[in-house]
């Protein structure tokens, strides 16, 4: 089962309003949070073969073999 592209922008925004509506945090406060939240996760979606780079969404789940056609990462690396 394949989950959804990794939308940073959704996540930020999700983040944001959580802290905002949820927790009663001031709207400078959820931004920060939300940054480094969404720095986290970014981090974790990135392949970490120094020669990739490549968000885990521009590999092939079941072969781990990246998209990026002048890429030659055969695994994503966590």
């Amino acid at each position: 089962m394949m989950s959804h592209t990794f939308d940073p922008n959704e996540l930020y925004n999700r983040v944001v309003h959580y802290y905002i509506d949820k927790k009663g945090y001031s709207k400078e406060k959820a931004n920060e949070i939300a940054q480094r939240v969404v720095q986290r996760e970014k981090t974790r979606h990135t392949c970490k073969n120094a020669e990739c780079r490549h968000l885990m969404d521009d590999h092939i789940r079941t072969k781990g073999t990246c998209l990026v056609l002048d890429c030659d990462c055969r695994e994503f690396v966590s």
